[in-house]
């Protein structure tokens, strides 16, 4: 009842009233109240949507003030030091290396800004998974890195917190807490279908227990206390007896608890009858090969559910109870509210919301210690729920965003170590995990196999479910005093081995044989993954806690463990000696794991390796399997994979790549080379062959057959099997190098393939430990590394507009001392890489003169061996590799088949090896009982140097019938030789590899076990499977050889430099072994035995004797044609690819100079070509090549050749400025962009006030437009007929491959040269006959021409183009095609553009738009030209424009057009006119005065409408009439700029000058005139007087006015001088700034000749007035001072005209681009006012918009495009801000530009990835800006596609 009434009353007063109650000393009556006020208020039946609870709540909380003001007071009393600051996915964080003591250290930008990271190793990121701010927290990170807020400890000058400002809150928020436990549970159904709608209800209670958070320290040491009570727990968790309501809701939370153990309830009552069965002597050890306590689970043997996709059946293999914590295998129970909020944060999969809230409370540390031991209580639960979830990719990345906060503290993951045994649970879990999806591995022995592997097509594997729980065993295992721990459990290590075999062997593959694959699984993306991420980086965490001595049982411990899994492993599998044919996995956790601890245990600790290594069986057995995947790697790149798919290759590729490399590749190998200096060498050398499968081949016989390879393979497997030979006994990595070794080794070897970015390279030096630490170890750094072996290439600019970022390249003496051909081939992913160091190796030699041929890989010293590994050696001195080494020798001198220069250059490097590397002590080990051996007779010894001079005489070969070498004579017993033939064949030797290694292997096993068990299955080459069409017979035949290998290698030097004496007797003594570094096989012969002669003096007597006897050689018989065969062919190609060579280095040669001559895009000084226009009317008739038909012909009326042009609209000019320096892009809210100065809104602005008072008419002449949306026109000066045109078209249109641009807008590319067009350009049909005299010089005088002009305009409409009848002339191809252009150029640019009249489309709107488009063309023209055009000559802009052609088209057009003769301005520029006030009553309107038109548009318009050719004299004529009005036009604005003092002075001056004869020429006399005249009447002086006396501080001189006059004219005088240029193909010549404007006025005809430069121009001295000067001047101030309706400010703004603008620029950029990154990344859109999801920036005008959204899509375009249309007229350059490249939208297509802001080294950061700090590069930015201003977009970028309005 009470609380009714309390309900009823309002919220403030009945807080205050509650909250006095409570502070009294007897406070019963108030606590009671307040709970039976909850009891109403927080009513969990309510909807949660009623939000009136909530109010309550917060009422209450606050105690009857407002919250807002109670959360300010309650904040003041915060006492955190940590920041904390939580953040979600794609929050923009930092991390610094410097600072950060764990790897996963994170700042938030404030902290981060506000610290000092000057020249820290610091990147910004995007966050993935989301994360926390760890500013304040020294056990993350140094203190030194904290931000000035978080380094002053705050927390201890703040006062203490009064009791009575959170009491309401601790009695209130347990009840709230509750209550939403409460929804939670309600809202929760078995299956998981509507929790996101639970959550969506809850989202404003879960968000104020956020707000909470946020209220500092003091509010969360209340809610910490709440939510661990245990006790609070208790009263309220089950609700009051008699609530039903409840109960009810408590037994649905239990019923969830009831499966949240490891084990469900169901199956712990099977697992209880299975334990039965076993019974007590733990039998379940024995079965499945499992290590640790497991039992198999009968039950579960059913086929799976799935459909029995699964191979056989699934075993579930279920860990006992034996586990040491039982907690993680039972049911969950919760003793407090964390429990079980952290519970149903579990169950409804992580919402956001409250994973936040969650950690917000991290900073207090009860809270932490609490929560991080909760959350490693509910661990398995969490993995149960993560395996169920459908969204497990959020999932995951939500767990990872707590447990990082949790884990990455060393001190805290030791706590929960030790109490809550973390380690147990992690591994027991990741076990249970991967348990769900095991399969019978089919490696080796199928049916009979007792081993598990994952199945790698389960989704477990597939989505990398696994990764959070990894992860975080990675993070714990990173802190030493945990792992420690880990390697002292031995229960715990067997456990891991278990789980790591589960891993061994999986992804098996089979080589198919017959069939090709049908489907390609891409499992091995997720094998791959598994392998390193769940098993090598956990190694790797171990192996650097394994650094130093006292760390050594450690080691001990896993290898041993290792063996032990390893040898249950084989048992398992069923291994005894021979792997199973045509299988392979790239998986071998195990030997990986043996070979890195062997590895640290030798390099770091001090370990005697014997010491840990297993009897020579088992080493036998564990070399088989990598040595398998070396033979596989072979036969994959010799294509015997091939039918298996492309996948196989990417098997191989991702094995060596540098991501794996160093947890794959270099252990196996480093295994290999372990095995290798243990074993008998002539056993594993045999073996490598076998494996490799050649051992068919080592035959001295030149024919043979080999039952495993086709011939084609042949060759690639020997080449790889000795390549694999030098790899081994060749490679240091483990053997003795140190970290500073191999990191320059493994950089040199990289930037030997290719140079390299930084990041490139940083991305592909394998890191060496723990992946995570990013830090890479050794005493010297990444850089310094860098700097010692590379030189920095800085970004360049290619012509062709291809941008390079900046490259490291290798230096001179790398290339000359280090370059390690070896190491490259083991770090190459792709085989062209090999090809590609060699390529830059051989471009080294020749560039400095080493050497000029074909060299071949050098060879390279290597460091010594550690002496662990000395038995290595032996490889290379055991007679097996002799016999082999001497066979290959013996082969290639003889040309067999399938030999190669490759594996010559491999065999010699073994010989090499093997002088460089000398066994010290190789007699005692020689064996007694020689006899039996059956080889040993071929070698003496074993040692190299004894065996090369060693003579072999006879060998005996088994040879098909068919061999040459198969005597066909009779039976030798009938001839005298029959006794030498038996005696030859008792010395004769025989060799088989294969014998040799049984009997070795025998040897062995006999060794290590008396009793010998008979394993072996003897092979005998007689059981080989015969295959059909069977080969003929083998039958032994005897060779005689007489040769040794020395002999051998003088052979085949004189073979290779084909001289018969290459090597004289002496050469040893004159030899200089400097030069024998470098060089091709001979220089590698010359080396061997230069070392072999050093090293021994019998070999040198043995190498002067075989010299000696120069007995030219007899070139051995050719054997059989297809060995000549195959030796031409390997000429034969070297010859091709030297042809091949050349070819292209012509063709290069001859791309480049058209390139130069064609495109010539960038470069305008080498230009001195003539323009198209310069010759055209000079010549009889112009000749046009057709680059279609290739004919050459004039252009004629019916068959019109036209130009191959682009029209594009454009709004370049109206961006430029008044300014020279550009505008700043604004980076904070206070500076701004202000667009009205430029000169595309100062013309608009002009016109607009023009037709408020004058004619329309009139006006559209008196101006032009184009400046915004003109449209430019440019070729690339090729021609071609306009029908071959169309057909071409056609064809394109019926091609669809072509992308990138399209044909029905009219688009196509040159078919010459590729340049992008979209418009074909009529030429004039050439004449000839006339054109001298359009040329010669004039007499006439001035009023004469004046009138012959006049006359010309009349004329006009009677003026066809052609002369013929009119009616033939408007039907004839020409002008059709004319007409057509015109209507293209229309298109071109948008409808508002051209529209600027009353009536739109009238004759007049379409007459401004068409001489304003000759306006733009010229006046771009003059920008590309640098503004003015003192360079004089053809600029590179001026080869594009194609003005001339342009002209004719627009005059042949505007002739339709004929001006009004009352109307025409010329008769106001040459005649006084009576006043015609008479009639002009009836005008509405006034004409434009003629001082307010635009002087350029006259020019245009007149020579646009006079008939075309016009001669030049007419055209000096307008000019001339032309420069007077806009001399005129300068004087008044001019003299608007006078105070009115000065003004007064120079009239005065300047009147007395009236009288003086040259006063028409002279600039006071007239300058006197125009102001008197203008201070008449309605004085324009009047407006701004007391403005003007502000402004001119300074006084005019006669020179400063001189220089203002030259200045407004010279815009004019350009134009009208480029102008000419075109038409009449004069020439411009250069001259200096200071003379522009004398040179211009001398080539225009208004000077007479060059002056002298002593006396200056004067700009009045060019005047040449047709009728009287101060009466014309008069009759044009007139018309200004008599307009009626205009006020004297506007007629003002009219007369002022400034024609000068500046050139335009891109916006200005700051030099580091965060400072644009963090303004705008977060600025909020002006238009749709969110933070847009991709933000772009506009370079040319700073407009801010989202590329892509569609909030800001109007009529289905997006917000870039609509802007691109808007501010460039289809042309758009924006910045993309999270990107930092720049996106170009030319019309309906984009393209990526690039980056101008680089990194540190000169390279670009596409998308943030790396977040290194970028600066602004000038040189890109100038490159943007000068293909902005010269549209050259379309050409330079090639990468185009279409945009569909959807930017």
């Amino acid at each position: 009842m009470m609380a009714a009434s309390l309900l009823r009353r309002d919220k403030r007063a009945t807080a205050a009233h509650l909250k006095a109650d409570l502070n009294r000393t007897d406070n019963t009556s108030g606590v009671r109240q307040l709970q039976e006020l909850l009891d109403a208020v927080l009513n969990p039946e309510k909807p949660a949507a009623d939000t009136e609870s909530l109010d309550w709540c917060k009422c209450l909380i606050a105690g009857g003030e407002g919250f807002e003001e109670f959360c300010k007071t309650v904040r003041s009393y915060d006492n955190a030091t940590l920041c904390g600051l939580v953040w979600t996915a794609n929050f923009v964080a930092y991390r610094c290396r410097t600072c950060g003591i764990s790897p996963c250290m994170s700042l938030c930008a404030e902290c981060f800004n506000n610290g000092d990271h000057t020249g820290h190793d610091f990147n910004m990121f995007r966050s993935q998974a989301g994360g926390a701010c760890d500013c304040g927290d020294s056990n993350v990170m140094r203190e030194s890195g904290f931000c000035r807020r978080h380094r002053l400890r705050t927390g201890e000058n703040v006062p203490s917190i009064p009791r009575d400002l959170l009491l309401m809150s601790e009695m209130v928020l347990p009840r709230f807490i509750l209550c939403i436990i409460q929804y939670l549970r309600d809202g929760y159904t078995e299956p998981e279908r509507d929790l996101q709608k639970v959550l969506q209800q809850l989202e404003p209670q879960i968000t104020f227990l956020e707000e909470l958070t946020k209220m500092g320290g003091a509010m969360r040491t209340v809610l910490t206390k709440i939510l661990t009570n245990q006790q609070t727990f208790k009263e309220l968790s089950r609700g009051q007896e008699e609530n039903v309501y409840a109960k009810k809701n408590y037994d649905k939370y239990l019923s969830a608890l009831k499966n949240s153990g490891l084990v469900s309830v169901e199956e712990k009552a099977q697992g209880a009858a299975a334990d039965a069965t076993v019974g007590a002597e733990g039998g379940a050890m024995v079965l499945l090969g499992t290590i640790g306590p497991g039992i198999i689970d009968e039950s579960s043997k059913e086929e799976d559910q799935d459909g029995g996709q699964s191979v056989g059946q699934r075993k579930r293999v279920k860990l006992s109870s034996s586990t040491k914590d039982t907690c993680i295998i039972e049911s969950l129970k919760h003793k407090c509210f964390l429990e079980e909020l952290l519970f149903w944060t579990i169950k409804y999969e992580f919402p956001q919301k409250m994973v936040t809230f969650l950690l917000n409370m991290l900073p207090d540390q009860d809270y932490k210690i609490t929560f991080t031991k909760t959350f490693v209580q509910h661990y398995a639960f969490i993995m149960k729920t993560l395996m169920k979830s459908h969204e497990s990719d959020t999932m995951s990345n939500r767990i990872v965003h707590i447990s990082v906060q949790l884990f990455s503290n060393e001190e805290l993951a030791r706590h929960v170590t030790e109490e809550c045994q973390l380690l147990d649970i992690m591994v027991t879990v990741l076990l249970y995990m991967m348990e769900s999806c095991l399969i019978k591995s089919e490696l080796q022995d199928e049916e009979n196999s007792r081993h598990v592997v994952v199945n790698c097509s389960e989704a477990l594997l597939k989505n990398n479910t696994y990764w959070p729980l990894v992860s975080d065993f990675i993070n714990i295992l990173s802190h030493q005093s945990v792992a420690k721990k880990f390697l002292e459990d031995h229960s715990l290590l067997m456990l891991w081995m278990s789980f790591v075999s589960f891993f061994q062997g999986m992804n098996l593959n089979k080589r198919e044989l017959n069939e090709h694959v049908e489907f390609e699984s891409q499992t091995y993306y997720a094998a791959f993954a598994a392998e390193l991420e769940a098993c090598a980086q956990p190694m790797w965490g171990l192996l650097t806690h394994c650094k130093v001595k006292e760390t050594q049982e450690y080691t001990k411990t896993v290898v041993r463990y290792c063996l032990e899994t390893l040898q249950i492993w084989f048992d398992a599998i069923g291994f005894i000696d021979e792997p199973a044919p045509n299988q392979v996995t790239f998986h071998l956790p195990l030997h990986r794991y043996y070979a890195m601890f062997l590895s640290k245990a030798v390099k770091c600790q001090g370990l005697d390796l014997d010491s840990l290594l297993p009897d020579q069986e088992m080493l036998m057995k564990i070399m088989v399997h990598p040595l398998q995947i070396q033979a596989c790697l072979s036969e994959i790149h010799s294509n015997m994979w091939v039918r298996n798919g492309l996948q196989i290759k990417g098997q191989a590729m991702t094995y060596v790549q540098s991501h794996f490399c160093n947890s794959m590749i270099d252990p196996d190998i480093y295994l290999l080379q372990v095995c290798a200096s243990r074993l008998d060498p002539d056993y594993f050398i045999s073996s490598v062959f076998e494996r490799f499968k050649v051992v068919d081949l080592l035959t001295m016989a030149s024919q043979h057959q080999n039952a495993v390879l086709d011939s084609e393979q042949e060759r690639p497997m020997l080449e790889g099997a000795l390549t694999f030979l030098v790899i081994l006994t060749s490679l240091r990595i483990h053997l003795g190098m140190t970290d500073d070794e191999i990191l320059r080794a493994e950089m040199v070897s990289q930037l030997c393939m290719n140079d390299r970015t930084h990041s490139a390279l940083l991305d592909l030096i394998p890191e060496n430990p723990n992946p995570k630490s990013g830090i890479v170890p050794g005493s010297c750094s990444f850089e310094d590394m860098l700097s010692a072996v590379a030189d920095f290439k800085a970004p360049v600019f290619e012509p062709g507009g291809s941008m390079q970022q900046g490259m490291y390249t290798p230096k001179a003496e790398v290339w000359e001392k280090e370059f390690d051909p070896i190491m490259v081939v083991l770090r190459t992913v792709y085989r062209r890489d090999v090809q590609s160091a060699m390529d830059r190796y051989s471009a080294f030699l020749k560039q400095f003169g080493i050497h000029t041929g074909n060299p071949w890989p050098p060879y390279k010293e290597r460091t010594p061996l550690h002496p662990c590994y000395k038995g290595l050696i032996r490889l290379l001195h055991c007679k097996t590799l002799h016999i082999v080494i001497f066979t290959l020798l013996y082969k290639i001198w003889m040309d067999h088949q399938n030999m190669s220069e490759h594996v010559l250059c491999m065999v010699l490097y073994l010989i090499e090896l093997g002088l460089d590397n000398q066994v010290q002590d190789n007699k005692e080990d020689e064996e007694p009982c020689i006899e039996e051996h059956c080889h040993d007779s071929w070698f003496p010894g074993t040692n190299l140097l004894s065996n090369l001079h060693h003579v072999i005489n006879f060998v005996r070969v088994r040879v098909p019938e068919t061999a040459p070498e198969v005597k066909r004579e009779a039976p030798p017993s009938t001839s005298t030789e029959a006794s030498s033939y038996g005696q030859n064949l008792r010395e004769a030797q025989v060799f088989s590899l294969v014998a040799e290694r049984r009997r070795k292997f025998q040897e062995i096993i006999n060794r290590s076990n008396t009793e010998a068990t008979q394993v072996v299955r003897p092979k005998s080459s007689s059981t080989r499977w015969v295959p059909p069409g069977t080969p003929p017979q083998l039958v032994t035949e005897i060779l005689e050889i007489r040769e040794s290998m020395l002999s051998l290698l003088i052979k085949l030097h004189q073979k290779m430099s084909s001289k018969q004496n290459s090597l004289s007797a002496s050469w040893l003594e004159d030899m200089d072994t400097s030069r024998h570094a470098h060089g091709d096989g001979i220089t590698a012969i010359e080396r061997i035995l230069t070392k072999a002669a050093t090293r021994s003096c019998q070999i040198k007597r043995s190498i002067q004797d075989i010299c000696g006897k120069v007995c030219p050689p007899v070139p051995p018989k050719k054997n059989s044609p297809t060995d000549k065969k195959a030796m031409d062919k390997e000429e034969r190609r070297q010859r091709a690819r030297e042809r091949q060579q050349k070819l292209l280095a012509e063709f290069a040669s001859r791309q480049k100079s058209f390139m130069e001559t064609a495109m010539d895009v960038e470069s305008p000084d080498t230009e001195a070509a003539m323009d198209l226009g310069a010759s055209e009317v000079v010549e009889s008739e112009v000749l046009y090549d057709c680059v279609i038909c290739g004919q050459s012909g004039p252009s004629t009326e019916d068959r019109p050749t036209g130009l191959v042009v682009l029209l594009q609209a454009s709004s370049v000019l109206g961006h430029r400025c008044k300014n020279q320096e550009p505008k700043k892009l604004p980076t904070s809210d206070e500076e701004h962009i202000y667009l009205a100065d430029t000169c595309g809104v100062a013309h608009d602005v002009r016109l607009t006030l023009m037709q408020r008072f004058f004619k329309d008419s009139s006006c559209l002449q008196s101006v032009s437009i184009g400046w915004d949306g003109g449209v430019y026109v440019q070729t690339c000066g090729h021609t071609l007929h306009i029908d071959c045109h169309k057909s071409y078209m056609e064809s394109l249109r019926n091609d669809q491959v072509l992308q990138g641009f399209s044909v029905d807008k009219g688009e196509f590319t040159c078919p010459l040269c590729r340049q992008f067009a979209n418009s074909v350009l009529p030429c004039r049909p050439g004449r000839g006959t006339e054109a001298g005299a359009w040329h010669t010089p004039t007499n006439k005088k001035t009023c004469v021409l004046v009138k012959e002009v006049e006359d010309l305009q009349e004329k006009l409409g009677l003026f066809p183009v052609s002369s013929t009848r009119d009616d033939i002339v408007i039907d004839s191809n020409l002008s059709k095609e004319m007409e057509l252009v015109i209507k293209d150029i229309k298109n071109t640019t948008q409808k508002k553009y051209m529209d600027y009249g009353k009536n739109p489309g009238s004759p007049d709107n379409d007459f401004l738009f068409m001489y304003s488009v000759a306006r733009t063309n010229l006046e771009l023209e003059l920008v590309h030209r640098g503004g003015n055009l003192c360079s004089g000559g053809a600029s590179a802009a001026a080869k594009r424009s194609c003005l001339n052609q342009l002209f004719h088209v627009l005059a042949m057009h505007m002739r339709l057009y004929s001006i009004d003769s009352a109307y025409n301005p010329w008769t106001k520029l040459t005649q006084i006119t009576q006043n015609r006030e008479a009639d002009g009553f009836d005008e509405e309107r006034p004409e434009v005065p003629m001082l307010f038109r635009d002087v350029p548009s006259l020019l245009i318009i007149f020579v646009l409408t006079m008939p075309q050719p016009l001669r030049k004299e007419h055209f000096t004529c307008v000019v001339k009439m032309l420069y007077n009005l806009q001399f005129t036009q300068a004087l008044a604005a001019l003299s608007t700029k006078f105070s009115s003092e000065e003004r007064q002075a120079w009239s005065t001056s300047g009147a007395l000058k009236k009288n003086a004869a040259s006063s028409e020429k002279s600039f006071e006399a007239l300058l006197s005139h125009v102001i008197s005249e203008l201070s008449k009447d309605k004085s324009v002086y009047k407006v701004n007087a007391e403005e003007t006396a502000m402004l001119s501080s300074s006084v005019w001189s006669p020179q400063s006015i001189e220089f203002s006059l030259q200045q407004f004219c010279l815009p004019f005088l350009r134009l009208s001088c480029l102008l000419q240029h075109h038409l009449y193909g004069d020439n411009l010549t250069g001259c200096l700034e200071e003379e522009e404007f004398s040179s211009l006025a001398v080539c225009l005809g208004l000077l007479p000749s060059a002056p002298q430069p002593s006396n200056t121009v004067h700009s009045a001295s060019c005047l040449e007035w047709a009728v009287a000067a101060f009466d014309l001047v008069t009759q044009w101030c007139a018309e200004v001072t008599g307009l009626s309706q205009m006020q004297a400010e506007q007629s003002l703004t009219l007369l002022i005209q400034d024609p000068q603008w500046a050139a335009p620029r891109l916006l200005q950029l700051p030099d580091n681009y965060n400072i644009i990154f963090q303004y705008y990344h977060r600025k909020a859109c002006t238009s749709c006012k969110k933070v847009p999801k991709d933000p772009a920036l506009c370079l040319v005008c700073g407009a801010f918009a989202c590329l892509k959204g569609t909030c800001c899509k109007q009529q289905g375009i997006c917000e870039c495009v609509l802007h691109s249309k808007h501010c460039g007229t289809a042309t758009g350059i924006f910045l993309l801000i999270n990107a930092s490249v720049i996106i170009i939208i030319r019309g309906h297509r984009f393209c990526l530009w690039g980056s101008v802001y680089l990194d540190a080294h000169g390279e670009e950061d596409r998308d943030l990835r790396r977040g290194k700090p970028l600066f602004l590069c000038e040189e890109r930015y100038r490159v943007l800006e000068q293909q902005w201003v010269s549209h050259t977009f379309d050409h330079i970028n090639k990468r185009w596609g279409p945009h569909y309005n959807g930017l």
